[in-house]
C-alpha cells in the first residue's frame, strides 16, 4: 500500500479539514481529496463522514487509524535502522507524555544525551494510550509515564517520586480563595485526580484543563491563577515571591516509571538509562 496515501489519511484525520491537510502536506485540495478517494476504493470503504466543515471518522476510518499509525512508525524505525551501520550509534527511541517531559524528562534527557554519546535518539511526546501500545508493537523502546500500564508483557520500573506543589499568583493563599480563582487543572494522572478528589470534594470546575504543566505556568504567569506544579519548575518562582505556596492545600507526590519490553533490542542502552533517570530524580 501507498505509504503517501495512509500519510495523507492520518493528516485529514488530525485536522478534520481536506484544505487544513493539504496545506500541511504541501498539496493541493484536490490531490488531498484524490488520495483519500484511492485509499477508499483500494480498502473498499468509506472512511470519513464528509459534511460541512464537520468531517469525521466513520467506523472504518477508526479502525483504520491504529494500524496506518503502525505502519508509518514501523517504516521510519526501519529508515531509522538501515541509516545507522554497525560503526554509527545505537538507534533509540523515547516517548513520554508532554506533562512528563514538563515536570522531569526534559532536562533529564539532555543530561541523557551528554551521558550516552552513542545513541541515536527519536524522543516524542504522546499521548498515554499511544504511547503503551507502540511500546507493546516495538515502534518504541522506552517510555516515561506516571500511570504504569498494567500488561505483564511490559517489564516496569520505577524511577522515583516527583513532587507537585500547589502555588498561586494570588495574594490570597488560602485553598478556600486561590484554587477557586483561575484554577488551573494539570493533569497528572489517575492517582493525581483521585487524591485530588479527596481532598477538594465541593472545588467547581476547572477555569482550564491541560496536559502540559508549561502551559499552566504560561497562563498563570500571564493572567494570574493557581495549579499544582513541579517544585522544581518552580522553586526559583517562588524565591522571589512571583509565585506562593498554597498554605493549605497539601503538597502530592507521583511515581515516575520506565516502561520497555524484556526483550527489547537495545536492552543493555535502556538498563543504563534507567540508572541515569533514576539517580536523576534522587539528586533533585
Amino acid at each position: 500500500m501507498d505509504t503517501e496515501l495512509l500519510k495523507t489519511f492520518i493528516e485529514v484525520q488530525r485536522t478534520r479539514h481536506f484544505g487544513k491537510a493539504a496545506e500541511n502536506l504541501y498539496l493541493t485540495q484536490s490531490a488531498v481529496s484524490f488520495r483519500i478517494r484511492q485509499l477508499e476504493q483500494q480498502l473498499g470503504v468509506n472512511l470519513f463522514s464528509r459534511y460541512r466543515n464537520n468531517i469525521q471518522l466513520t467506523a472504518s476510518g477508526e479502525r483504520l487509524l491504529p494500524h496506518a499509525e503502525a505502519m508509518l512508525a514501523a517504516l521510519q524505525r526501519a529508515k531509522q535502522d538501515m541509516a545507522v551501520s554497525a560503526e554509527q550509534a545505537v538507534p533509540l527511541s523515547i516517548a513520554a507524555t508532554a506533562n512528563v517531559w514538563d515536570a522531569f524528562l526534559l532536562q533529564g534527557f539532555i543530561r541523557l544525551q551528554q551521558a550516552l554519546p552513542d545513541l541515536s535518539w527519536r524522543a516524542e511526546s504522546l499521548g498515554k494510550d499511544q504511547i503503551a501500545r507502540q511500546v507493546l508493537e516495538r515502534h518504541l523502546d522506552l517510555a516515561i509515564l506516571f500511570d504504569a500500564p498494567k500488561m505483564d508483557e511490559m517489564q516496569i520500573d520505577k524511577l522515583g517520586d516527583v513532587k507537585l506543589v500547589p502555588v498561586t499568583t494570588f495574594a490570597d493563599n488560602n485553598a478556600a480563595s486561590a484554587m477557586r480563582h483561575s484554577y488551573i487543572h494539570i493533569d497528572w494522572g489517575t492517582a493525581f485526580d483521585t487524591q485530588h478528589a479527596r481532598f477538594f470534594p465541593e472545588l467547581p470546575a476547572p477555569y482550564i484543563r491541560t496536559g502540559s504543566a508549561r502551559i499552566a505556568l504560561e497562563l498563570m504567569q500571564q493572567s494570574g491563577g493557581s495549579a499544582y506544579l513541579p517544585e522544581t519548575m518552580v522553586q526559583n518562582l517562588m524565591a522571589d515571591n512571583s509565585l506562593t505556596l498554597i498554605k493549605d492545600a497539601p503538597v502530592m507526590t507521583r511515581e515516575l516509571f520506565a516502561i520497555s519490553l524484556p526483550k527489547a533490542t537495545p536492552r543493555k542502552q535502556i538498563g543504563e538509562i534507567v540508572t541515569q533517570l533514576r539517580n536523576a530524580l534522587l539528586q533533585r
